[in-house]
């Protein structure tokens, strides 16, 4: 086999792997009923469906003899803003109070972000 069809394959794996993983996380996003589990899905599952179809474009750009790494530099920024925002629709969800509260922690009492005034109460 020449390294032509092996890149080929590769692609192939990749744009599998993505767009199973990408279906994984709509799925998720449909079924889930509470605003934080239906975070969870595309989150998790959704960044790494998006870095192997980035993969799959890198190694098809190889292939036709061109260099593209314009993925690499979408890859890092989605891998580094994906968590943080998802961070904050999740404390955005809990100060609303969409969500069910989390459970109190054992023995800290400086733990939270949910540190409401005591007249919202």
């Amino acid at each position: 086999m020449s390294m032509e069809i092996l890149g080929t394959y590769a692609v192939a794996i990749f744009l599998l792997i993505g767009s199973g993983f990408a279906a994984v996380a709509v799925i998720g996003l449909l079924k889930f009923n509470d605003p934080m589990t239906r975070l969870h899905a595309p989150t998790k599952v959704g960044t790494i469906g998006i870095g192997a179809l980035l993969l799959a474009s890198i190694g098809h750009s190889m292939l036709l003899g061109e260099t593209s790494m314009h993925e690499l530099l979408i890859m890092g920024f989605l891998f580094v803003t994906a968590p943080i925002s998802a961070n904050f629709i999740a404390k955005v969800n809990i100060h609303l109070g969409v969500c069910e509260t989390p459970p109190a922690p054992q023995r800290d009492v400086t733990w939270a972000t949910l540190k409401r005034p005591e007249e919202d109460i």
